[in-house]
């Protein structure tokens, strides 16, 4: 088996020119089947964006742990705000991921009807005191990576043999959350024990990762064995999520991955992750199911099986 990912241009998927988004379709579906990762480049988010929003993470990142504990993850009910060092378990059997965070969900009006009506992950954002231009520049990059992940969905549905414009009213209000990450270099041998991203399948639909300038991630092809997924300028890292598997009646499989920082030095990192709506219907497409491939999962609903996963990553924590 190849040790590559593949490498996808996704500028065709705009609808401009039907064929050309037929291919890119064919070619994502192809990678979705196989191996559950991809690069994707003509992604149109400028290098300038994406730097700009690296350098606000580590000037957050950069503070004092006490400023930083102001926002923690734990003073919201919406998965929001800051993750101190080995306060996640991606594997609940294996000590804490050695990794800091911090969660941007997408940002609400005052009259937003799912905040007002206390809705799951519905509340609102915590932003840090400094630096000054953290909301901004993230809030910018949140939007663009949904952007990216609407033109992902139109493959996705093509190659399903869907209307590309299946998905949509399913995205529109989606339950992503932009997290911003810093992990220290590994201490020493690595073991097995102690890792920045134990290894795990992502919950949402898709994930769309940008990797700075150091690598770590690993990637579990089909046949069990490991390939590391080098960084390559200008490109993300995207994978499906449990939930688009789900979705897809398992004809999208995703791939367990993880991560250790052998560099060194600090490695920044973000992930986008693209859950669907609160109230969309995770249940088997239509034309992913046949006599021969009946439903495999029961339907659900999008809020639904991202608290399922969340209550499980975070549950060490509360034994």
């Amino acid at each position: 088996m190849s040790d590559a990912l593949p490498l996808i241009d996704i500028a065709a998927l705009d609808g401009g020119d039907a064929a050309a988004e037929r291919r890119t379709a064919a070619d994502l579906g192809r990678a979705c089947r196989d191996i559950g990762f991809f690069y994707a480049t003509g992604h149109g988010v400028p290098d300038a964006q994406i730097d700009a929003t690296f350098a606000a993470a580590r000037a957050l990142f950069d503070r004092s742990l006490e400023e930083k504990l102001a926002v923690a993850i734990t003073r919201s009910r919406h998965n929001r705000g800051y993750v101190p060092i080995a306060a996640e378990a991606l594997d609940p059997t294996k000590p804490g991921d050695a990794k800091e965070c911090f969660n941007v969900g997408r940002e609400l009006a005052a009259d937003d009807p799912g905040l007002l009506a206390g809705k799951p992950f519905h509340g609102p954002n915590q932003w840090p005191a400094a630096p000054t231009d953290f909301r901004a520049t993230t809030l910018a990059y949140f939007a663009a990576m949904q952007r990216v992940c609407e033109r992902l969905h139109r493959g996705f549905a093509l190659d399903l043999g869907l209307p590309p414009d299946f998905f949509a009213r399913h995205i529109d209000r989606p339950l992503a959350t932009l997290r911003v990450l810093r992990y220290p270099p590994h201490p020493g041998e690595f073991d097995g024990k102690l890792w920045g991203a134990a290894p795990h399948t992502d919950y949402g639909n898709v994930t769309i990762l940008a990797q700075g300038d150091e690598s770590g991630l690993q990637v579990q092809r089909r046949d069990g064995g490991w390939i590391d997924a080098p960084v390559i300028p200008g490109a993300f890292v995207c994978n499906i999520g449990d939930c688009l598997m789900r979705w897809s009646n398992d004809i999208y499989v995703s791939t367990p991955h993880r991560v250790v920082n052998r560099a060194g030095r600090l490695r920044h990192s973000m992930a986008f992750f693209f859950d669907p709506n609160d109230d969309a219907p995770v249940a088997c497409l239509p034309t992913c199911h046949s006599a021969n491939r009946p439903p495999r999962y029961a339907p659900t609903t999008g809020a639904a099986y991202l608290r399922e996963r969340l209550d499980a990553t975070y549950a060490f924590r509360r034994a």
